[in-house]
Order: structure tokens, then sequence, then C-alpha cells
């Protein structure tokens, strides 16, 4: 399976690789959203998974911060119910993706 990756520059100016992990449209807010990760693990160990707002017709189109409380609990909404699928096919026994 070939990854989808894209590069930004870090607030030092270095170079980062980040893994789309998915991208959807919302009906509730009419944008488009990127989630992604560089894989960097957080202070508890969590992996650090970020999102913004992007065009996806346009492949020059810059990240748009999110700004609104309700357009990021469209996207926890959406981490939670693929989070609780994953622990449930991991419970299962089914590692299948």
């Amino acid at each position: 399976m070939k990854k989808n990756t894209f590069t930004m520059l870090d607030e030092n100016g270095n170079e980062v690789v980040y893994d789309v992990l998915f991208t959807f449209e919302s009906e509730e807010t009419n944008k488009n959203y990127i989630v992604y990760t560089n894989n960097n693990k957080d202070e508890t160990g969590n992996i650090e998974v970020y999102a913004s707002i992007y065009d996806p017709n346009d492949p020059k189109s810059k990240l748009e911060a999110i700004t609104t409380e309700k357009e990021w609990k469209v996207i926890e909404t959406i981490l939670d119910t693929l989070q609780e699928e994953v622990k449930n096919k991991m419970s299962n026994g089914n590692t299948e993706q």
C-alpha cells in the first residue's frame, strides 16, 4: 500500500514529513478536512494527530487552521468513531485493515 505523505516546514524551518491518515468532507460545515500525523508521540505516549481545512480541487492549496469549536467537534467525533472501530476489531481478533 502506498502511503500518502506531504512535507511542511516546522516553526524552525525544518522539513517535516506527514502521513495523511484520511480526508473527508463535512456536510455540516461544507468544508473539506485533512487529518495527518508526523508519528511523534506526546508526553503520554499517544501519537500526535493534526487536522486542517484544505481544498481537494487545488493541489497547491495551503492548509488552513481550524478555528471553530463546531469544526473541532466534527473532527473529534470522527476520530472517536474510528478509534472505537479499531478497538472493536482488535478485541475480536480481527486485525485486517
